[in-house]
């Protein structure tokens, strides 16, 4: 009987180690680690999509469920250590701009006579997931409230499947256009030459949009200062850009899963997926996708040889779905601010974009850095070697990782300087 039990608990062990083990590059520390979180976003997202095939709850809404228990599960581990995220002092507060929901972050320093740093800041999680309260996004906001003396505002814009774009990019910018408004910069005591804008993942490419609409809208007077732009999806028109194809199976963010997101965004159907991973929807016969489009999202002229190493373009000359008239949201400068032109760009206020090695994001960053350096926008790149995907919300024991505390400290160091 006993030999029956741990032979059943051999092979338990050995089905679960085969479940979770995903090849990772040499560079990543703590790789088990990582492992064990891509193994419960893939749990959540395989049982989601069971029950939405059975009928039970649309797969979002169960994946949601899901990750917001994880994230009370990893605040219960840390028990005490939680703690360390409530600074005291810093007064939160849940209101609307504009009606759009917000959670402002007041810090304990100023007052009378001191005026204090602005930060609207808009979470990742592909226009379907997240919130600015979960765990890691609440804790630095905090962090930066303190040490920063910034009245940070975390902005809880509208996700898929209630909403498709444009959307999220109207209510990021009601709430921007709300906060840089000079009632309320003067009731938070923000000095309005210290405003910032940032993001990270889908919220910084609504970041980033919004950074460009405000830049280019006669009708605000008062900008952001600065933008920050923490590995950036910037781009849809080619999924075979050196990153997307380095690291198409990359944990916690794959060439597919990103595809998906993008679809769900634009409101297309996600069966074209293989369509535009062979990037059949930005065929040279579509004649909307001008050469000087092509331009401001072409790797191999924006990119160093470092990033483009042996790879070559995914160039297909006809695509008989007619995806680009389907679907306009892919050349819309809205939902692809790679896109725009240099006249936009230039308007664009100085710019700190962190980017990762072992992200299917990686070249969007780093090409448009280039194109605001190309316009004449002060731009600071950190690059980090040995840097994943969603890094930076991995910063507190159990799911620690000093890569993500590195682009934390990074990040916090830069508006340190700059704002």
């Amino acid at each position: 009987m006993r030999l029956k039990v741990v032979v059943v608990t051999v092979l338990l062990v050995a089905a679960l180690s085969y479940y979770i083990y995903t090849p990772l590059p040499d560079a990543i520390q703590e790789p088990w680690k990582l492992m064990v979180v891509d193994a419960v976003s893939r749990t959540a997202m395989n049982l989601a999509t069971l029950k939405h095939q059975l009928g039970l709850d649309h797969y979002i809404t169960s994946v949601r469920h899901t990750l917001e228990g994880f994230d009370s599960t990893v605040t219960a581990l840390q028990g005490s250590e939680s703690t360390a995220g409530v600074v005291p002092g810093v007064k939160v507060s849940d209101i609307t701009f504009a009606r759009i929901p917000v959670r402002v972050y007041e810090p304990p320093a100023g007052g009378e006579g001191h005026l204090r740093r602005g930060l609207m800041y808009l979470h990742g999680g592909g226009w379907a997931f997240g919130s600015g309260k979960m765990g890691s996004y609440d804790k630095m906001s905090r962090m930066i409230s303190d040490e920063l003396n910034t009245v940070v505002v975390s902005v809880e814009y509208r996700l898929f499947p209630d909403v498709h774009f444009p959307e999220p990019f109207l209510d990021c910018v009601a709430a921007a256009k709300h906060f840089l408004s000079a009632e309320v910069l003067a009731k938070y005591a923000i000095d309005p030459e210290r405003v910032a804008v940032s993001g990270d993942s889908a919220g910084g490419n609504l970041a980033a949009a919004v950074a460009q609409e405000i830049s280019t809208d006669d009708s605000v007077h008062v900008k952001f200062s600065v933008q920050a732009l923490i590995y950036p999806a910037l781009q849809a028109l080619d999924f075979n850009t050196p990153s997307y194809v380095q690291n198409h199976n990359m944990a916690i963010l794959s060439r597919q899963l990103m595809v998906q997101f993008w679809l769900q965004y634009l409101g297309a159907d996600i069966s074209v997926e293989p369509q535009l991973i062979a990037n059949n929807h930005s065929a040279m016969q579509q004649l909307a996708l001008t050469s000087e489009l092509r331009s401001r999202l072409d790797w191999t002229s924006l990119l160093t040889q470092k990033f483009k190493k042996s790879y070559t373009p995914v160039v297909v000359e006809r695509d008989s779905h007619g995806l680009l008239k389907k679907v306009p949201g892919f050349l819309d400068v809205r939902s692809s601010p790679l896109l725009a032109g240099p006249e936009v760009l230039a308007k664009c206020p100085r710019a700190y974009i962190l980017t990762c090695e072992y992200d299917v994001l990686r070249d969007d960053g780093l090409m448009y850095a280039r194109r605001l350096q190309d316009a004449g926008v002060s731009v600071a790149s950190d690059y980090y070697e040995d840097g994943f995907h969603g890094c930076l919300s991995f910063t507190s024991w159990p799911m620690d990782f000093d890569v993500g505390k590195r682009a934390l400290r990074g990040f916090v160091n830069w508006l340190h300087n700059n704002l």
